[in-house]
């Protein structure tokens, strides 16, 4: 058994850890922070959920802001976006409340599971790219202005782009917003996947951006959790601290890798979760 001290310094570390991934990947430092903290320290789901949504907000929060700083966020893609990811938060999150009350929750860990392996595919058939394949605008493209421009020190050279397809974007972002609600994780995995794949926006600025918007779901959602009682100031406060430090360190490293590395790295997280999810789901995981 741990003293206070103790685990609010294991809670910072292991904090940092997951921050540090989540800002690189734009995954959230939540979707670490969940497994770690039921599987290893034995916290209930609801209260690590609780505080993995207060994570999130910390990471867009550390990350988010130097990304937009460096001009490499798209922020009129990500308000146009937000719609549909906190309408879905607020879904979600009610939904989740009623999920433990019947004890249903093992159904959301496969389905989640599945939905992350299978978007490897898409990921892998676009991996040797290092920016997407140009696209012509489309109508949506010219009605919201969704264009774009940043420097790559990575390739040298400024990177103009367009997004594509925003109705499907918009979509995909409802339902990162139920699952962020749900699990009380940023659901960074679909935003960038709606934004990477759906609009063709290059991966940098998918993952620049989903930091941007992940704060601003999470913070919906974490409302309802606390209303609910989910949300314990010890644990939120510990986790906090590490996140928005591990996601500074992230977002300094993030600019030195190329886009090809970020996605091999997504694609192996992608994998690890979604095994750990369906094995939860059915009960084999401990």
């Amino acid at each position: 058994m741990l003293d206070v001290l103790t685990l609010f310094l294991v809670l910072v570390l292991a904090s940092m850890a997951a921050g540090f991934m989540g800002s690189l990947t734009g995954l959230g430092g939540a979707t670490f922070l969940v497994p770690i903290y039921v599987l290893f320290l034995g916290i209930p789901i609801q209260y690590a959920a609780g505080s993995s949504l207060i994570s999130t907000i910390a990471t867009s929060s550390g990350a988010g802001s130097a990304y937009v700083r460096d001009r490499v966020t798209n922020v009129r893609i990500g308000m146009s976006l937000e719609i549909a990811t906190t309408s879905g938060s607020i879904v979600g999150s009610l939904t989740a409340a009623w999920v433990y009350q019947h004890g249903l929750q093992h159904i959301i860990y496969i389905v989640f599971g599945v939905v992350l392996l299978s978007s490897i595919y898409t990921q892998i058939t676009r991996s040797k790219y290092e920016l997407p394949e140009p696209k012509p605008p489309d109508k949506w493209t010219k009605w919201l202005q969704l264009y774009g421009r940043y420097y790559d020190p990575a390739l040298g050279k400024e990177v103009d782009y367009h997004g594509v397809r925003w109705w499907l974007g918009e979509l995909i972002m409802f339902v990162a917003g139920v699952i962020s609600g749900l699990l009380g994780i940023g659901s960074g995995a679909l935003k960038v996947l709606g934004m990477d794949w759906a609009m063709n926006l290059p991966m940098k600025v998918s993952t620049t951006t989903s930091n941007f918007m992940i704060g601003v779901t999470a913070a919906t959602g974490s409302s309802i959790y606390w209303f609910f009682g989910y949300i314990q100031p010890f644990f939120a406060a510990a986790t906090a601290m590490g996140v928005l430090a591990g996601s500074f360190i992230g977002s300094k490293v993030l600019m030195r890798l190329r886009n090809v590395t970020i996605r091999y790295i997504f694609m192996a997280i992608l994998a690890i979760l979604g095994v750990q999810m369906i094995l939860r789901g059915l009960g084999l995981y401990p």
